[in-house]
């Protein structure tokens, strides 16, 4: 390869970095990769001549001056390293070698304010940042993910054919955006990433309400999953539920799913949203149930000790097989739609906190392709923001089409919560949805005595329905208490 030809240079040529360089390399961009572990580079190398056809333009080294020099100006840097602390250490180890407008990319789960940060200290060197959340995992990135980017409008557009080559499409139209100023790519990832949790949450309540309710075979749960899958709520996470029931153990015999510890780790991403929900004051009850659960889900042990003192309850239900299933699927589709309007309700109101103008709409398009929540509920929500009437509709379950269908599967949701809580099986997921639906149709909520208790205790004050203002009140020497 001559000197400094590359596109792009690529630095962390793990799974994913390598899998996304073959990409680019396929699309017919000259990559660059760059990784202190020389067998990456072999297997990387090896990799390409195996899986490449024809003439492609990619090479690599160990060393970072030979990889800076293989790149053409303003050079292009994509970092997949892991988050936190090796970011900034590689951008820190970068800056001496590179020049002004010259472009980096952070490609990991970034939190959205360390990107904040990290564009403003390389602003000073005149260096730009892009930050981009991909969601796809390896086989994503190999083949087309769904890519969210944030940052300079200038170097998005610098990079934007090389990345909507690489990207999965939908129709034609390819799963990337500049979705807007500063931190928005790795925001709307973050949020992606909190929808992710929700509905892995609500899909495993339902496997286990298949499994302890029904005691279905892991064939007839395959079927089930499968239909769904393939029908009106169906999307990638479903797909790979039908798939994982039918997985056998490789070292023993048996279902492999069946030999999985039942304890579900967690990198902080869903944390990330629910704490930006809390800060920006946005209900997110399912993705907050789905994290609290994965927390809960590691007290395995105890778990197992508990279980030895409290009782469940003593009356069992038989429930016919076919009614309750068809109420699992009719629930679990409003549950998952509560939870995307969760995420894009939170992605609305952050976005107006945040000043970073994002386009509804660019991001139900780029999701429907390539990432982990792909779904065909996305293209409805493409569509929903895409009407010119319902641009600046904070939260999509307000609009008709979504309201009609939750209106009709209350019933299913509330008897599925209903049969969990009567016969002891957890759904948090499904009962934060449903409390969420029934709170945002309720016309009053008892607030008003939690007003009515803070003024009491801290004098925090209260507002009244009747005229405007803020107003306080001696409770301890008003009449009323004197009289009561």
């Amino acid at each position: 390869m001559k000197h400094a030809s590359c596109d792009i240079g690529i630095i962390g040529l793990g799974t994913m970095g390598a899998n996304l360089a073959l990409n680019i390399a396929e699309q017919g961009f000259s990559v660059a990769g760059f990784d202190t572990d020389n067998d990456k580079l072999r297997l990387l190398n090896g990799q390409a001549e195996r899986e490449l056809s024809g003439s492609y333009q990619l090479s690599t080294a160990s060393d970072l001056g030979d990889f800076i020099s293989l790149l053409k100006p303003p050079r292009t840097v994509l970092l997949l390293v892991p988050v936190g602390a090796p970011v900034d250490a590689v951008i820190d180890q970068l800056r001496p070698h590179l020049e002004p407008d010259d472009i980096i990319i952070d490609s990991g789960n970034s939190h959205f304010t360390d990107t904040e940060r990290r564009a403003k200290k390389l602003a000073r060197s005149r260096i730009r940042l892009l930050g981009m959340g991909i969601s796809g995992g390896s086989e994503g990135a190999r083949h087309g993910p769904s890519m969210m980017v944030g940052g300079p409008q200038a170097s998005w557009e610098h990079v934007s054919k090389l990345l909507r080559a690489a990207s999965a499409k939908v129709d034609g139209s390819p799963c990337v955006a500049w979705l807007g100023r500063g931190s928005a790519g790795h925001y709307v990832k973050m949020v992606h990433n909190g929808i992710e949790y929700g509905i892995m949450q609500l899909i495993a309540e339902t496997y286990d309400a298949m499994k302890r309710l029904l005691h279905l075979s892991h064939e007839q749960m395959h079927e089930i999953f499968q239909r769904w899958a393939d029908g009106a709520m169906g999307g990638y996470l479903l797909e790979i539920t039908a798939a994982i029931m039918l997985e056998q153990d490789a070292l023993s015999s048996g279902y492999l799913l069946d030999k999985i510890r039942d304890a579900a780790r967690q990198k902080g991403t869903g944390m990330w949203t629910s704490r930006e929900a809390m800060e920006s004051q946005v209900p997110t009850p399912v993705i907050d149930a789905a994290v609290s659960m994965r927390a809960l889900s590691d007290y395995d042990q105890q778990r197992r000790q508990v279980s030895e003192i409290l009782n469940q309850p003593e009356r069992h239900i038989e429930l016919e097989t076919a009614p309750f299933v068809h109420a699992l699927g009719e629930a679990l589709h409003a549950a998952m739609i509560m939870t995307y309007a969760q995420g894009m309700q939170l992605l609305y109101i952050g976005s107006r906190r945040h000043k970073f103008q994002l386009v509804m709409g660019d991001v139900a398009r780029i999701w429907r392709g390539g990432c982990i929540i792909r779904a065909r509920l996305l293209e409805d929500l493409r569509q929903i923001y895409d009407d010119p009437n319902y641009v600046t509709l904070d939260n999509p379950m307000f609009h008709p089409s979504l309201a009609k269908h939750l209106r009709t599967a209350q019933t299913e949701l509330r008897e599925v919560v209903e049969t969990c809580a009567k016969q002891g099986v957890p759904a948090p997921g499904f009962m934060s949805a449903l409390s969420y639906y029934d709170a945002f149709r309720s016309a009053s909520l008892p607030a008003n005595l939690i007003q009515a208790q803070r003024d009491f205790f801290g004098a925090h004050t209260f507002e009244r329905i009747d005229r405007d203002g803020r107003f306080h009140i001696d409770w301890l020497n008003s009449e009323q208490a004197q009289h009561g």
